[in-house]
């Protein structure tokens, strides 16, 4: 275990380095707990706990989360506009959605500027951090975290990141297709065309950034309706597989799965509850060289050499398939191959080693 003075040399870093916070700036870090119909396992119980002792300000009910980051104007006036409770429950339209937006923008001032967002669950692909970020507040996600990668994924060279992410991103952007093989079948053709990779790394100091800490990847949304292969799974978000389990994709969705690991039955039912959870969503290349955990996917993903295909939602990274679920899959020791318009081609990654 750490000791609290390196634990917070460690939110010394973040903020300074990552969160660019200047003097005078208001900070809110938030965790979330542990509610009574979850069971998590004994290790991951212990995660929890940890990251919420981390955090210092376990999150209230999603109202006081919202009071303490907008602060109590702009809350009222939502609330007199009839738009809190719809915001709340998700159930707000497009235009109910813009309004909010007016109203938070009117009194931006009393919006915090930084929030570290160290929640087991997601906040990523909400209403709240979008509005929060339209005022200009830089919001960092970390989902599944665990305080130990202060001191491991976290202390990476972030400008030698941000160099490597952005080679990588430059050299994505010039293929139409893009080929991934692994020593164990995976093999996958991923259309990359009228679709633009980005960088996450790390680095969310300009107005309104957001981004995932851990950071550390080259990312983008294939083409819907296109890739097509195979996927020989053999981690999940948290556990190596009992074993491996073979995804067969055709026209861009996963149409079969093999394989007697109980992880295979978790994604039948997602698949059998909406068609869209069958997407391949996202193609990751991990850039940080600190990272190493293979069963935590927030920093699996982020591990140099790696590739990560993801399953369900990517509409907010430029996709156009939403659905209730996204999930990541990483892969080791890949060769990744980008076929150019003039039919070239150019190998990236060779057996988990970046050539770029």
């Amino acid at each position: 275990m750490t000791n609290q003075t390196s634990t917070d040399d460690a939110f010394r870093s973040l903020f300074a380095t990552n969160m660019g916070v200047q003097q005078g700036e208001r900070i809110l870090v938030f965790s979330d707990t542990i509610r009574p119909d979850e069971a998590p396992s004994a290790s991951d119980l212990d995660r929890r706990m940890r990251l919420n002792a981390t955090a210092r300000n376990a999150a209230g009910p999603p109202r006081e989360l919202w009071r303490a980051t907008f602060g109590d104007r702009i809350l009222a006036t939502l609330e007199a506009a009839g738009l809190l409770e719809k915001l709340l429950a998700k159930s707000a339209g497009p235009k109910e959605i813009d309004r909010a937006k007016e109203i938070v923008l009117e009194q931006g001032g009393d919006v915090v500027h930084v929030i570290i967002a160290l929640a087991n669950n997601s906040t990523s692909h909400t209403r709240y951090r979008a509005l929060a970020c339209s005022t200009g507040c830089r919001f960092a996600s970390l989902p599944h975290f665990d305080p130990e990668m202060f001191h491991t994924s976290m202390t990476v060279d972030w400008a030698a990141l941000a160099d490597r992410t952005a080679r990588l991103v430059a050299a994505v952007n010039r293929a139409e297709w893009v080929r991934v093989t692994t020593p164990n079948g995976t093999d996958m053709m991923m259309c990359k065309q009228g679709r633009h990779a980005k960088g996450d790394d790390g680095l969310l100091t300009a107005p309104g950034s957001f981004g995932n800490l851990p950071a550390g990847e080259a990312y983008l949304a294939p083409l819907e309706g296109k890739s097509y292969g195979t996927m020989v799974i053999e981690w999940g978000p948290t556990r190596k597989l009992d074993e491996p389990l073979c995804i067969t994709v055709e026209n861009g969705i996963a149409v079969t799965i093999a394989g007697n690991d109980p992880h295979r039955a978790r994604l039948e039912t997602r698949f059998a509850e909406n068609a869209n959870c069958r997407n391949i969503a996202e193609l990751g290349i991990g850039t940080n060289d600190k990272a190493s955990r293979p069963d935590n996917v927030l920093e699996a993903e982020k591990i140099l050499g790696t590739i990560h295909i993801a399953l369900g939602d990517n509409t907010g990274f430029g996709g156009t398939v939403s659905a209730p679920f996204h999930e990541d899959y990483v892969f080791y020791t890949p060769t990744v191959t980008l076929i150019l318009a003039d039919k070239s081609e150019q190998v990236i990654l060779a057996d988990g080693l970046l050539v770029v």
